[in-house]
Order: C-alpha cells, then sequence, then structure tokens
C-alpha cells in the first residue's frame, strides 16, 4: 500500500489533533520580506487593507519600498503595472474578492496584456496576492468569499497560478513568485490552516508534488483541501490505494507527473476551496480529455455562492471535506471497474 514520503517532506504531526494551525497570509508576509531583502527591485502595494494581507511587514522593514493605494484596486493595478515597466517587481495584495474580482480589466490590461506583448527579460512582472479567498474566510459571508478567483486569473494568456497549502508553502511561493518572469497569481486564506509542510519540503513552480504514494486513485488537491485529501487517503488505506499530489501550481499545469499517474491508478479526484468550474478540476480535466480520459470525479463549491458560518462548518455544508474526498474516490474507482 502506499505511504507518505519522509518526514522531510511532511510535519511529523499530519494526523495528530494537536497539529499546529497557522494562518495561511502569514506566510505571505514572510515572503514579502524574504523576496524584498534579496532583490531591491521588490516593491509593495496595498489596496487599505495592509495588515489583513500581512503586507505591513514588509512596510516596517522597507517603508520607501511600500506603497498605500487606498480603497482603489483599479489604481493598485494600473500603478504596479507602469513600476513594472520601469523595472521594478510590484506585489499587489487586497481581499481576492476585489483583487482580482474588481480589478480584473486591469490585470487583464496593463498586467497580462502588455506582459503577453513584451519581449522576453521585458515582461510586465506584477504578482498578485488573493487574500481570504474561498469560504473558510467565514463570517465575513458570499459577497467576501472569492470562490471564482483561480478560473479568472487561470484563462489569462501568460498568467502563472499558485494555491499553496499551508503557511510555509505560501512563504516559499511568495519568494519563487518575485523570481518567475511575467506577471503570478497566488491565492491564500484568512483561517488558520494544518502545517502539513516543513521547510526542507520541495517547492517548484510547475510541478505536481508527490505527498503520498498509491496505485489505485490519484487525487491533485491544493490549498486546505490538500490536507483534507491526505486524510481521506488515510481513511481509505485498507481499502484503496490513494496517491496524492499537490496542485500548488494550477498554471503551467505539470502535465507529465499528471500523465504518468492516471497512466497507472486510471482515475482522477480533484480537490479545491473553489468553484469546480474552472479551476484545479478545469485544469486537469482538460488536459487529461484531450491526452488521455480516465474517470474523474471534482470536489470543489457546486456552482453556487457563499454564506456565513465558522470554516470548518462551511467546509462540511460546502462538501469539501476528507468524507467528501472518500466519496469522491469510491464513486472514481469504481466508474474505472464498470
Amino acid at each position: 500500500m502506499g505511504s507518505l514520503n519522509s518526514t522531510a517532506y511532511l510535519a511529523l504531526e499530519l494526523y495528530s489533533p494537536e497539529i499546529k494551525k497557522v494562518k495561511t497570509r502569514d506566510g505571505y508576509g514572510k515572503g514579502l520580506v524574504k523576496a524584498g531583502e534579496k532583490n531591491p527591485n521588490v516593491v509593495v502595494l496595498s489596496a487599505d487593507l495592509t495588515e489583513s494581507t500581512r503586507s505591513h511587514w514588509f512596510k516596517e522593514k522597507f517603508p520607501q519600498r511600500f506603497v498605500e493605494i487606498g480603497v482603489a484596486e483599479q489604481n493598485l493595478a494600473s500603478v504596479a503595472s507602469g513600476m513594472a515597466a520601469i523595472g521594478k517587481i510590484p506585489f499587489i495584495s487586497s481581499y481576492a474578492v476585489f483583487s482580482p474580482g474588481r480589478n480584473n480589466e486591469q490585470i487583464r490590461t496593463t498586467i497580462s496584456y502588455n506582459s503577453w506583448e513584451s519581449k522576453p527579460g521585458r515582461e510586465i512582472n506584477v504578482k498578485i496576492g488573493g487574500a481570504h479567498a474561498g469560504i473558510s474566510v467565514g463570517p465575513d459571508g458570499a459577497t467576501h468569499q472569492a470562490l471564482e478567483d483561480v478560473a479568472l486569473m487561470r484563462i489569462q494568456p501568460g498568467m502563472t497560478v499558485l494555491v499553496p497549502c499551508d503557511a510555509n508553502e505560501c512563504e516559499k511561493a511568495t519568494v519563487a513568485a518575485a523570481e518567475k518572469p511575467g506577471p503570478v497569481y497566488i491565492r491564500f486564506g484568512r483561517a488558520s490552516y494544518p502545517i502539513i509542510t516543513t521547510e526542507k519540503t520541495p517547492f517548484k513552480i510547475g510541478t505536481l508534488e508527490e505527498f503520498r504514494s498509491g496505485k489505485d486513485c490519484t487525487i491533485v488537491a491544493n490549498g486546505p483541501l490538500l490536507y483534507q485529501a491526505l486524510l481521506a487517503a488515510k481513511k481509505l488505506e485498507k481499502e484503496i490505494d490513494c496517491q496524492v499530489l499537490n496542485g500548488h501550481t494550477v498554471k503551467p499545469l505539470d502535465e507529465k507527473t499528471l500523465l504518468s499517474s492516471v497512466k497507472k491508478t486510471g482515475c482522477v479526484v480533484t480537490a479545491e476551496e473553489h468553484q469546480w468550474h474552472g479551476g484545479l478540476a478545469g485544469a486537469v480535466a482538460e488536459f487529461l480529455g484531450e491526452n488521455y480520459p480516465v474517470p474523474i470525479k471534482r470536489v470543489g463549491v457546486k456552482d453556487r455562492f457563499g454564506e456565513s458560518g465558522e470554516p470548518e462548518e462551511l467546509l462540511k455544508a460546502f462538501g469539501l471535506t476528507a468524507d467528501d474526498i472518500v466519496k469522491a474516490v469510491r464513486a472514481a474507482v469504481k466508474m474505472k471497474k464498470k
């Protein structure tokens, strides 16, 4: 049967009720500081949500490289594009419903389009931090629960899309984004999520990382649902041998690793805290549908808006728990056997 990778990859207390939980946005804030220390061209812009996005840590360390735009998300994107055009590496951050939600047109035209038209080495290097994403924002309710942001960013030509699973990975993703040519979207949440990775856990943009080996079903998950996927694989280990892949990079998708996995397992389940249209599930299904069709089941938000509630309550209500992934795996395996 499959097994977890070494403790150099995953936290020792993975299945413990006492597992450490940290806000993923803390990783973004720490990553900004690290990126700023490595490269003096890194600048940070905020839309009046400096503390909420943890951008204030960068502001405290590099006050001359921080700009408060105010409640003006369209300006946030446009100003950042101009700064990138003269060689800076701007990180812009707000709640994901506002950026990329409210300023999608400015991101499309002033960032993505201009970057796509530029020559190599002259890309528009704006990095977009979408905070408080997903239903786990909790009591803030439907208007502040971004469930479409990955789809919005994924369809823009040249945009890299990252959805880290915990605070450690969010920090690594932020540092890596600063070094990646072109625009990058980093999605992270408000709630405290289990810390399942360590400082030694590999992170490379454009890869699917194997967190658990298996031969009967491939589970591709990201964000907080990666932890739920590992719990599901544990629950199923005596029945179905699941391989769990960390899909932190939705775009560009690691097609080689995905193809190799499904050729072995014969079916796949995707899991994400996002609409089940257009995000990770969309990327996986589109590629496999054209290149290697297999049974696929999706765990995600089923074409609806969010609602107020505590994060754990909402994950259960919206069918985004380990038990829901277990059901999806059983269904995918059953389809494979028909």
